[in-house]
């Protein structure tokens, strides 16, 4: 067979997601590979609607790759054993359905599934492409014949948006009153144990007086999560002190890394995280919790702890937060890494990774 094409196929395709992101970019690349490519999709946001089409749609031409952006389980799944060309997978990680378990049963039943189907598609899949080697070991456990690590694709520059200016300017102001800007940014989910952040908040600001905030930006993938975080910020009386403004815009996002001072990571979970990429390029120092792919991410660059008990973790903060040297140094080495991700870098890899499928196929 000879391979003219290279389709890829995403459960959900929304513009503000690194999956989404990462799926067009990676058109673009087959597209100066001289293939034909098209992204498939079992749901999309409206305002990507038209870069896409429904997966039921695709014929097979017989000249094609088809390329699975897997990370949870869907009906697209089930699809590619009803059709006979060649499948890679490009795996951004599943996450364990026990994070799930105690509040979304619904979303731990789709984790689950989304585990029997990687089973499965390792069996069928001709290559694997993984963005991290954390999940390249799971693509190998499940029995893919044959993988490559290409890191996510992301353009930085797309970070460098204007600061939406009522939000920095009120961050600022904070700092004026001598308050510490922490932040974190992802998904409101129990995997990311934004509970923890706020628990080392609080710790932190009766362990050494200072009026720490918190900014919990993210949509919420658990509506129960969510108003546990709330009903904790309330108990321990930190309403004034912690932000949880949901999605934000793309110049929002900018303010919020603008006016911070620390980005602060208690994930137990992460295949990759893009989020701290982000933090790298605008030059925030980094504390993260030492769990899954995040020290692969960081390599290096970011205060890694091992204990994420509130007084440990707010003993890290203040350790930053009091040594601008220590700061300094740890936002010098996220922006040397950073560069290991520069588009021209990741690009030639991905381009490898396609290759070899394609090879395989």
């Amino acid at each position: 067979m000879t391979i003219t094409q290279v389709h890829q196929f995403i459960p959900s395709f929304a513009p503000w997601d690194a999956i989404g992101n990462h799926s067009v970019k990676v058109r673009d690349l087959l597209v100066t590979m001289g293939l034909k490519s098209e992204i498939y999709v079992d749901n999309a946001h409206p305002e990507v609607a038209g870069m896409c089409h429904p997966f039921r749609s695709y014929k097979p031409s017989g000249k094609a790759l088809l390329i699975y952006q897997m990370s949870t389980g869907s009906e697209i799944a089930g699809f590619f054993g009803r059709v006979s060309e060649p499948l890679a997978l490009n795996y951004h990680n599943i996450t364990p359905a026990e994070s799930f378990d105690a509040w979304e049963p619904g979303v731990a039943d789709e984790m689950s599934q989304g585990r029997r189907e990687l089973a499965k598609l390792c069996t069928v899949a001709v290559h694997g492409i993984a963005d991290s080697s954390f999940n390249e070991a799971e693509l190998l456990s499940a029995g893919c014949p044959s993988s490559s690590v290409a890191p996510i694709l992301f353009d930085p520059a797309s970070f460098d948006r204007e600061a939406d200016k009522p939000t920095l300017d009120w961050l600022h102001h904070c700092k004026e009153k001598g308050a510490i800007n922490l932040l974190f940014v992802g998904r409101v989910s129990p995997n990311k144990a934004q509970h923890d952040l706020i628990l080392a908040l609080a710790a932190y600001r009766e362990m050494y007086g200072i009026p720490a905030r918190l900014s919990i930006v993210g949509g919420a993938a658990s509506g129960a999560y969510y108003l546990a975080l709330r009903r904790l910020v309330t108990k321990l009386g930190l309403n004034d002190a912690v932000d949880m403004p949901g999605s934000v815009s793309a110049e929002e996002l900018s303010a919020y890394y603008a006016g911070s001072d620390i980005f602060v990571c208690a994930s137990e979970h992460e295949g990759f995280c893009v989020p701290l990429l982000e933090a790298m390029y605008h030059s925030l120092p980094i504390i993260a919790f030492e769990s899954t792919a995040v020290p692969e991410t960081l390599a290096g660059s970011g205060l890694l702890i091992r204990d994420k008990r509130p007084i440990s973790f707010a003993a890290a903060i203040h350790q930053v937060a009091t040594n601008p040297a220590l700061g300094m140094a740890l936002a010098k080495r996220g922006e040397s890494r950073l560069r290991q991700f520069a588009p021209g870098k990741t690009r030639a890899i991905f381009q490898a990774a396609v290759e070899k499928a394609i090879a395989a196929s």
